[in-house]
């Protein structure tokens, strides 16, 4: 078995030396983003370190160590405790988003009492009362309406009593009449008959 040739084994040396400098790096990102505070993901860390993604993905045990360390709370800066994390602002943020849904439907309760304060407030300036006092006058106009077909239907009644009276005394005044008719009918018969009697004789 021949022996390795001199370049290719400098070659596969430098190599080496290169992917632990990079991965020396890539540790070095992580450790500089959770002092402070920074996001960390694996094109986060990749950019700091100076790698290429492809790299982390070839080399899983970095890989895993990013993503470990992306799921716990970042360290604030200066070294005040940890920082929030991705998964607690989220939470913030739902709570603020409901939050605002409370607030919004609060002001809209609001300004609808508002209009009806200020729609009383019309109504009393235009001097015909509030919303209680146009019910009471629907129901005055109601009422009268009524009385106005009650007279209606009065007034109709006696225009028929007024008709019937009329027939009555239209018949009583051909009953009075006729007697008078009759006895002027046998004066004219008495006196015909005294005219043809001297004829008769």
């Amino acid at each position: 078995m021949s022996a390795p040739d001199p370049s290719v084994q400098a070659m596969v040396e430098g190599r080496r030396a290169d992917t632990g400098r990079r991965r020396q790096r890539v540790r070095a990102a992580l450790a500089a983003a959770a002092k402070d505070g920074t996001d960390i993901s694996v094109t986060a860390i990749a950019r700091r370190a100076g790698v290429d993604r492809t790299f982390l993905y070839r080399h899983r045990d970095l890989l895993g160590q990013v993503h470990a360390q992306a799921a716990e709370p970042p360290t604030a800066p200066g070294g005040r405790g940890p920082a929030a994390s991705r998964a607690s602002l989220q939470t913030d943020l739902l709570a603020a988003d409901a939050r605002t849904a409370r607030l919004a439907a609060c002001v809209r309760a609001l300004e609808a009492r508002l209009g009806e304060v200020l729609g009383d407030q019309v109504w009393r300036d235009i001097g015909i009362g509030g919303p209680d006092g146009t019910e009471r006058l629907n129901a005055r106009i109601t009422t009268l309406e009524q009385q106005v077909v009650d007279l209606e239907l009065k007034l109709q009644d006696q225009g028929d009593e007024l008709n019937a009276a009329r027939t009555t005394i239209r018949e009583l005044m051909s009953q009075l009449n006729r007697p008078v008719r009759d006895l002027a009918g046998e004066h004219k018969r008495s006196q015909a008959d005294a005219y043809q009697d001297p004829w008769r004789s």
